[in-house]
């Protein structure tokens, strides 16, 4: 089984459920996504299990700043894929994926149901 912790490292929520997958004693890769890039193909896997409204993190910075006007074009997963694809740090974090299932956000309690098995 890989687990594999996509995210940046100097995000709090990623560093949190970095501390609890460590604590809990569970091997998992991290993937910087600034630094060791995300492509479509990826952004799809993700978008099986996650829909686009949920990947796309509309309360962050990143999406803050955008022109009104580039914010009212994200209308379906295409073009929330194109814009994660220009704007990586747009996408809601952490997305861990475990068993080629996908999940979004960090609590104590979504982990631990995640891991339940």
């Amino acid at each position: 089984m890989t687990i594999t912790l996509y995210g940046i490292p100097n995000c709090d929520t990623v560093k949190k459920a970095r501390t609890w997958l460590s604590n809990n004693g569970t091997d998992f890769v991290f993937h910087d996504f600034k630094k060791d890039g995300i492509n479509a193909d990826l952004i799809k896997t993700w978008l099986r299990d996650v829909p686009w409204d949920v990947l796309v993190n509309r309360k962050g910075t990143t999406w803050r700043k955008l022109p009104d006007e580039r914010k009212a074009e994200i209308t379906d997963a295409a073009s929330a894929t194109a814009l994660m694809l220009e704007s990586p740090s747009v996408i809601k974090r952490p997305v861990l994926v475990k068993d080629k299932k996908s999940s979004v956000g960090f609590s104590d309690e979504l982990y631990q149901q995640i891991f339940q098995d």
